[in-house]
């Protein structure tokens, strides 16, 4: 009897083979032939040699030499969390950011480990904005010829016939022209730079820059190119929030290394296709450390969150150590609450006290941790059951008890009412023969295909994401912000089989900590997402797309063109 997931792919396959009858007639034109397969999967072009990125990386796609490392076997919590060099951009000012090949330990134990970065060391700068004072940032490309990473020629916009290394540079969260926006066709190759000005026509929010070259993101991202991005406005100021030393950037990953210290990144068992559709890596790191440690006074902190993993979500909570020794003591230490003040693009309403909370993709958090009855403790950030930080508090005298702020900004419910359209994106996962996942799409369309949503600057709409998948997707949208509506169980064999919207439940609101302004959202399996979007920003193309990083690439990522 097939499985529920085989069953959704068959049922996804029959509805993509009919629509790929749909196009065939357009295609199968003289001199689109090799248009019909790469758009819809098969053998990938052949490029002569004497092209530009022909020759190959050498150990690109090489497995690699050594066993990978086995970081539970390292010691925990003996290098201290890294903050990052703090840019302040001044008005009018224009900074010059330099990507380049660097080497740095990651741990104690281990040999330093190449990787890429926007900085000197593993962790970027932290560059910090007013808002509404547009910022001008210089990118530099001073990366290899050659990338160290497997590349999968195979994928849209990753053939031989480009450049092997490339990269631009995307301000994750800011609401920024197209032409400054880091599309992903907007690469560079070393030896040359791109200058973006920022306008920053937005609130204070933790924004972070990354990686958005097509194809390679995934392993740009994961050899190291991201960093934080925060704005400030004198709504936040008046708040009077813990700063300085007290405020903390927290960016969360994971990685696999090989024995000698070296980035191992997944490949599948097909040579010509290694590109894998997910993966949950061996180490996971805080600022560029495995298992770091932090010291922290007993009073109230504020900790800023980015999700940069490819494609790992973090269940997080904080522990104090367990009661006693036994095997249930340390399996089950008690929880320290905490409180989340903010989500993606800025602050929520009014703090929402947690125990645990769950990260995906791309999303950030702002949280506050009050550590004043601690004094003298240690206590743990996890990820569900494994710790992954350690806090430890100093003694003495606990700084006066914190007050929080009962209420942080005005925001008045989303009125769905404003919505003049409702546009309907599923969200579409098709396998190959051998059971590796072939490519995800959203409405069963590809990238290059043209431009099905095109919103008037100055409206506000509705869009429903229906995941006919089983995994959760963090659905991403450019240069907009949105409010969560609500989620809804609904039936996948009858949608895909019968073109039947059948509902299992009623809809469910988003989560307490979810009703903020919001620029990516979790799209849960077998459930339409439904999110209020206000297009205010500019007019001109942009994109939204999932920010699982292999997703993305293997081609869950359309245009959308805002028209005047």
């Amino acid at each position: 009897m097939l499985s529920r997931r085989t069953f959704l792919q068959y049922a996804a396959a029959v509805q993509y083979a009919a629509a790929l009858a749909q196009h065939a007639s357009a295609l199968a034109q003289p001199g689109n032939a090799l248009t019909l397969v790469s758009r819809f999967g098969g053998l990938p072009q052949q490029t002569p040699e004497h092209q530009v990125g022909a020759k190959p990386s050498g150990a690109a796609n090489a497995a690699p030499a050594l066993p990978e490392l086995n970081t539970l076997q390292l010691t925990p919590f003996v290098d201290e969390l890294p903050l990052p060099q703090r840019i302040v951009a001044g008005k009018g000012e224009t900074l010059r950011i330099t990507m380049r090949e660097i080497a740095a330990k990651v741990h104690r134990d281990v040999p330093p480990t190449r990787m890429w970065s926007y900085g000197d060391g593993a962790l970027a700068p932290l560059i910090e904005a007013r808002a509404r004072q547009p910022v001008r940032i210089d990118w530099i490309n001073r990366l290899p010829q050659h990338h160290f990473l497997p590349i999968d020629y195979t994928l849209h916009g990753c053939g031989h016939d480009v450049p092997e290394v490339r990269a631009c540079v995307h301000l994750h969260g800011g609401r920024t022209p197209s032409k400054d926006d880091g599309q992903p066709e907007d690469w560079f190759i070393p030896g040359r730079s791109r200058t973006c000005t920022y306008p920053l026509h937005q609130d204070a929010a933790t924004l972070w820059y990354h990686d958005h070259a097509m194809g390679l993101n995934r392993l740009n991202v994961y050899a190291g190119l991201f960093g934080m991005f925060l704005l400030r406005d004198e709504a936040e100021d008046r708040l009077n929030l813990p700063a300085g030393q007290y405020e903390i950037p927290l960016i969360l990953y994971d990685r696999d290394f090989t024995t000698d210290g070296q980035l191992s990144y997944p490949v599948s068992a097909i040579p010509d296709h290694p590109w894998v559709s997910e993966f949950s890596a061996d180490a996971i790191l805080i600022n560029g450390k495995v298992r770091p440690y932090l010291e922290v006074e007993p009073r109230l902190y504020r900790f800023r969150l980015v999700d940069a993993a490819n494609s790992r979500f973090f269940r997080l909570s904080v522990a104090r150590a367990a009661r006693d020794n036994t095997p249930a003591g340390r399996n089950r230490p008690p929880l320290h609450g905490f409180h989340q003040i903010g989500s993606d693009q800025g602050l929520l309403a009014a703090p929402v006290a947690m125990d645990v909370l769950t990260i995906a993709p791309g999303e950030r958090a702002d949280l506050l941790i009050d550590f004043s009855p601690l004094a003298g403790q240690t206590v743990h950030l996890r990820d569900g059951a494994f710790e992954i930080l350690q806090l430890r508090v100093s003694g003495g005298k606990p700084a006066p008890a914190a007050t929080l702020p009962s209420a942080l900004r005005v925001m008045p419910p989303p009125d769905p009412a404003q919505a003049t359209q409702t546009r309907t994106i599923t969200l579409n996962e098709y396998k190959n023969g051998v059971g590796n996942s072939m490519m995800m799409l959203l409405n069963r369309m590809h990238w290059h295909e043209p431009v099905t949503e095109t919103p008037k600057l100055g409206t506000t709409e509705i869009w429903e994401f229906v995941n006919l998948t089983e995994d959760t997707h963090p659905m991403h949208l450019h240069m907009v912000r949105f409010r969560i509506l609500d989620r809804r169980t609904f039936d996948p064999f009858d949608y895909l089989m019968h073109k039947k919207l059948r509902f299992v439940a009623e809809a469910r609101p988003p989560a307490a900590n979810e009703t903020g302004w919001k620029d990516v959202v979790q799209c849960t399996p077998g459930e339409i997402t439904r999110v209020l979007i206000h297009f205010d920003g500019y007019a001109g193309r942009s994109l939204y797309h999932c920010h699982i990083l292999e997703h993305e690439a293997n081609d869950m990522m359309r245009p959308y063109e805002v028209v005047a």
